[in-house]
């Protein structure tokens, strides 16, 4: 998959921002809050994602403008695509969103057209921050992969806010609590399928994390990833997920069910899951070093991209921001090694912090407006 084209205005800094991207280095140099980092969020927005940055959507639009407009021409291996994205501003957020000229209801269907990996320094919160970044990280990438799952996800968190809101009725006197289990029902159902799916999905990127740990940190050290569901146990994954599976689900919410009514919120449930992620048997959220968890972070982000390549037989775009400075020649190679089949964004304050021999298209950025150079060859 390449991008073949960009056209960004108004999205935070960015001005008349308009360029051919190289097909496979793209190097944004420029020094700090100069529009590095906004060009590769408004890139990362097309593809039907949040912020990585975590931002409101009502900061993507510049201050001293109304509204935002994006194009993107991207290539994959049947076809070339054209998305827009526009939002103004005013009494509330209004997006337009189209696809090869098709107005789209929301960002569902940029999930199935633009596929893209962003490697960021807040990577290291897969390891150390709070569960919900680890389940959120290992849904976004098996949504890759599967795009249904998005809409199990969705219909999953929907379902969920019915029943808090059900619950915090109930604990008020204003719900019989026997309406609670028809969302128990439809919990259970989008509850075990999300399951399942992360399961597959954790063995899938364990086995290559291993690979790719056991060779960056050269042959010492092991890392490891654990699917650990709140419902089922690890033997459970290895029957089909059916009514079995549903009908387990739901026991373990009827069976919280007093407990979520006296406290107003669910306990039990995909909400709940957790990611173990070990190096050498031991926890690296509780104890891995500083440099062991940016290697783990790394090779995790490595594995989803590889996953991805073998999976769909297509590459993802790159998106490298301000993460190759710290890394020594060695892991830079290491990292390059994997994705020089794929088209890459790289931002840098300083193009010669990279390897000499990466070669493409200067971008330079300075006051959100952009100015290209190609790389001597």
């Amino acid at each position: 998959m390449l991008i073949t084209h960009v056209d960004i205005d108004g999205f935070r800094n960015l001005s008349n921002i308009s360029f051919v991207p190289d097909t496979r280095y793209n190097i944004i140099v420029g020094a700090n809050a100069q529009g590095k980092t906004n060009l590769l969020e408004a890139l990362w927005i097309m593809s039907g994602c949040k912020s990585f940055r975590g931002s409101k959507e009502r900061d993507y639009i510049a201050l001293d403008k109304s509204r935002f407009t994006s194009e993107m021409k991207i290539r994959d291996i049947v076809r070339e695509q054209k998305i827009t994205f526009e939002m103004t501003k005013g009494a509330n957020i209004t997006k337009n969103i189209t696809i090869n000229g098709v107005k789209q209801k929301g960002t569902r269907n940029l999930f199935d057209v633009f596929k893209c990996i962003a490697f960021i320094p807040d990577d290291v919160e897969i390891i150390k921050g709070a569960p919900e970044k680890r389940r959120n990280f290992i849904d976004m990438a098996a949504s890759q992969l599967n795009p249904v799952f998005v809409a199990h996800i969705t219909k999953n968190n929907a379902v969920m806010n019915q029943r808090n809101a059900l619950l915090k009725s109930i604990m008020q006197g204003g719900s019989d609590s026997s309406i609670l289990e028809i969302w128990d029902k439809q919990a259970a159902h989008e509850g075990a399928l999300i399951s399942y799916m992360r399961d597959g999905y954790v063995k899938k990127i364990n086995e290559i994390c291993g690979e790719l740990y056991y060779a960056i940190s050269g042959g010492s050290e092991k890392l490891e990833l654990e699917y650990r569901s709140n419902v089922y146990k690890p033997e459970d994954f290895s029957e089909p997920c059916g009514e079995a599976a549903f009908e387990k689900y739901y026991r373990k919410l009827r069976e919280s069910a007093e407990y979520d009514i006296r406290t107003g919120i669910t306990h039990s449930g995909v909400n709940r899951d957790e990611l173990i992620i070990k190096i050498n048997g031991i926890s690296a959220k509780e104890y891995g070093s500083q440099g062991q968890i940016k290697s783990a972070a790394l090779v995790i982000k490595l594995a989803q991209a590889e996953i991805f390549m073998k999976r769909s037989k297509e590459a993802p775009v790159i998106f490298l921001d301000d993460v190759m400075g710290e890394l020594d020649e060695n892991r830079q190679r290491f990292i390059f090694d994997i994705i020089k089949d794929m088209q890459v964004f790289i931002t840098t304050p300083n193009e010669s912090a990279l390897l000499p021999d990466i070669k493409g298209k200067i971008l330079r950025i300075s006051g959100g407006r952009l100015t290209e150079e190609k790389a001597d060859e």
